[in-house]
């Protein structure tokens, strides 16, 4: 899965059913912001030629941290329990691998 995909599915998420330019650049921005805190967090993503190709698993949390991204600007909540543990699962599962094929 691309980028594009996930816009697609952050944009059903948050019920957007027509958005303009201006809001598909920021939710496109949102997308960029949660992949770079979740690459912080130290789960890695597989690029080729410069595009990211997210697995299923990685591209839903993605999803998920850039939909969390736009609904915290209003309620300024904590990071739902839900993310947080797709979060480590996701690192966890990595590390994991990581650690088997040595």
């Amino acid at each position: 899965m691309t980028k594009a995909d996930i816009l697609v599915f952050v944009q059903s998420d948050l019920d957007m059913k027509v958005i303009d330019s201006a809001r598909t650049a920021q939710l496109n921005h949102l997308i960029d912001s949660a992949v770079s805190y979740i690459e912080r967090e130290g789960v890695a993503f597989t690029v080729t030629d410069g595009t990211y190709n997210f697995t299923a698993e990685e591209a839903d949390v993605v999803e998920m941290y850039a939909c969390y991204l736009f609904r915290k600007r209003k309620t300024d909540e904590g990071m739902p329990r839900m993310l947080r543990w797709s979060l480590n699962n996701l690192l966890f599962s990595q590390k994991a691998r990581v650690s088997d094929a040595t």
